[in-house]
């Protein structure tokens, strides 16, 4: 039995990890599932005319989360808003953590203003993830901006740095730079722990990985870097983003039937 909670307009903004890249669905907007629509359903669960819009696009850097998403989300007067966002400029080489921390203040500023409860998110422990790994000591810097943010702000972190779960290769996409099924499905799980709202959403338990040999582990790790890597390499090299010509998958309710179709 799912709890009741207050919310019933409920908006998510951000990247790709927000608008569920990784874990496809055909019958979703957009053929993403994610973490947010997972949270969605839970929450229009028992509560009358709720709504849910995802105004994320993959690819967003933050500053276009903040010229784009920040004033449309909050026309739609939601009393729930989630953001991640930032995390596509950590990567990016000779950014700082504290500068992008500071952009992502005045956002925050704006979206709180209103009344809504907010939701940030700080980035998972990458330490042991191909490819990310190595910005491992910017997350933590970004991290901590992140809980300060909150705490000046009133609003709420949504804790991914201590999901230990997150290390299993798993819960990453064959892109192993966006969540599976999977990871987006435990994500959920700690956002609405995170919101106090309990859930039906059975907890992922694990079977051992079978041991692979030194060959496979390079055969496999040269399929990934031909079929993902290099086409995100030659991305950056053109200042293209997956995200150019894509739509945001929930960009409003209907204004006669607000209920949650999924």
């Amino acid at each position: 039995m799912t709890q009741q909670h207050p919310w019933t307009r409920y908006v998510a903004i951000g990247d790709s990890f927000t608008e569920g890249i990784g874990d496809p669905e055909p019958e979703s907007p957009g053929g993403f599932r994610g973490w947010a629509d997972r949270v969605a359903e839970v929450l229009a669960t028992g509560t009358d005319d709720f709504a849910y819009a995802n105004l994320a696009i993959r690819g967003r850097l933050l500053q276009q989360i903040i010229d784009e998403q920040i004033e449309p989300a909050l026309e739609l007067k939601p009393d729930l808003i989630t953001i991640s966002a930032g995390g596509n400029d950590i990567i990016r080489p000779g950014t700082d953590p504290d500068e992008i921390a500071g952009r992502l203040e005045g956002a925050i500023e704006r979206l709180t203003s209103e009344g809504a409860t907010v939701v940030l998110f700080n980035g998972p422990d990458i330490g042991t993830t191909p490819v990310l790994g190595r910005h491992r000591g910017k997350v933590a810097i970004y991290n901590e901006n992140v809980r300060g943010i909150a705490q000046r702000h009133d609003a709420i972190v949504a804790d991914m740095w201590p999901l230990r779960e997150l290390r299993d290769t798993r819960m990453w996409a064959p892109d192993r730079l966006h969540f599976s099924p999977i990871g987006h499905h435990t994500i959920a799980r700690m956002v609405l722990a995170t919101l106090n709202v309990e859930n039906d959403l059975e907890p992922y338990v694990p079977e051992p990985l079978p041991a692979r040999s030194w060959r496979e582990a390079r055969v496999g790790d040269l399929g990934w870097a031909r079929e993902h890597l290099m086409p995100w390499v030659l991305r950056r090299i053109r200042h293209q983003s997956s995200g150019d010509n894509v739509t945001a998958k929930r960009p409003a309710w209907p204004d006669r039937d607000v209920t949650l179709d999924m």
